[in-house]
């Protein structure tokens, strides 16, 4: 047996005892994306002990933009002097009024871009024409959203200007423990990518003032499993605790370059989400300073309108309340061909994990076969 098998044994054989000696139902949630395709991807809620849960949070930055920030960035793309730059995931979001895919068709000017850099270069090619960014995601985005400001800002570069609709985490997993409508979580699997930023220490907050475990996990299958291990044995032990597993990317006080940036050109505010209504603090706004570079202010955007499409629960299965195959939709009119709502567009959706590994993921495969799993997977 190799050392991986061992090790993978080992931890489900803790799994278990643990699971055994609780003797009740605990769930506990990742907010990460990566973290939910990765665990469906590798089967691993199949091999879970059946009092335990694992439930997908608001980790996907494209499922969690609120309906109406998409509209606007729709309406942007229409328009004959704007051009609209984006992530590729942001494409197929439906709007009120189609996608950003629609709307290139006809005729607007939208470009794929890898980096926010990359649109700052476009704006300065092309000084006639407006070019928006379309800002969103977590604090794992937003850095390189603020230095692309900086980098617009020091070229005297006037056509450039962001949509923000970047999230915050923290009082994202506040709103998620005070919501009497998601059931009751134990301990939190924090996201990697993000703490990489934030650090480890402030999810502290969290451990002390709702009495809820917080362990920080890597990405490659042992390091999930080995994470929900350390999660139930708290519980085992009648403890709450904060555990950084991520040690090799993730520091008590993150990264602080980022940080300073973060705070040089953001400051908290309240933000609109997807099925979560208005946080306060979870959004990061433009400070004034920086202001010429909002998109809304210069366009003079209305306020958007919260219309979610009809019948979809995407806000639901981003909060945890519900589980994709309870939507009447999944699988018949929404599918990743023809995506009603955003959790089957991104690759980070849990409706899109669900449909893609649903089927291996249901309680059938025998823990012993896991090795096998994680080898494919990894």
């Amino acid at each position: 047996m190799s050392s991986t098998h061992a090790f993978t044994d080992n931890l489900l054989q803790r799994l278990r005892e643990a699971a055994a000696a609780i003797g009740q139902n605990v769930a506990f949630m990742e907010v990460c994306g990566t973290h939910t395709t990765s665990a469906f991807r590798c089967g691993l809620p199949s091999v879970l002990p059946p009092n335990v849960r694992l439930i997908s949070g608001p980790g996907c930055p494209v499922c969690v933009t609120s309906q109406g920030d998409i509209d606007r960035l729709i309406d942007l793309g229409a328009r004959r002097d704007v051009i609209l730059c984006t992530y590729g995931d942001m494409l197929r979001v439906p709007g009120r009024h189609g996608n950003l895919e629609n709307a290139r068709v006809r005729g607007g000017r939208i470009e794929v871009v890898y980096s926010s850099m990359d649109a700052v270069k476009l704006a300065q090619k092309q000084p006639d024409r407006e070019v928006v960014f379309a800002a969103v995601g977590f604090e794992t985005t937003a850095p390189a959203t603020a230095a692309a400001i900086c980098e617009a800002q020091r070229l005297n570069i006037g056509n450039f200007s962001v949509l923000a609709s970047h999230k915050r985490i923290i009082p994202a997993m506040r709103a998620l423990l005070t919501d009497g409508e998601i059931p009751k979580i134990k301990g939190f699997l924090c996201p990697g990518h993000v703490s990489v930023i934030i650090g480890s220490e402030v999810y502290q907050s969290i451990v002390d003032q709702f009495g809820v475990s917080c362990v920080v996990g890597g990405f490659e299958p042992p390091q999930l499993l080995s994470a929900l291990v350390c999660l139930i044995e708290l519980v085992v032990n009648n403890k709450t605790a904060l555990v950084n597993q991520y040690p090799e990317a993730v520091h008590a006080r993150g990264n602080r370059w980022a940080l300073t940036l973060l705070e040089k050109i953001f400051e908290p505010g309240a933000a609109r989400w997807r099925g979560m209504g208005t946080i306060p603090d979870s959004g990061l706004i433009l400070r004034s300073d920086y202001q010429s570079f909002d998109a809304a202010r210069r366009f003079n955007l209305p306020e958007p309108q919260e219309r979610e499409p009809a019948g979809c629960i995407c806000g639901k299965v981003i909060s945890g309340a519900a589980l994709p195959g309870q939507c009447r939709l999944f699988g018949r009119a929404c599918t990743p061909i023809s995506p009603i709502g955003p959790c089957m567009v991104s690759s980070e959706g849990t409706c899109s994990a669900w449909f893609k590994y649903g089927k291996s993921n249901q309680r059938t495969i025998p823990p012993a076969h896991l090795n096998e799993l994680l080898e494919v997977s990894s």
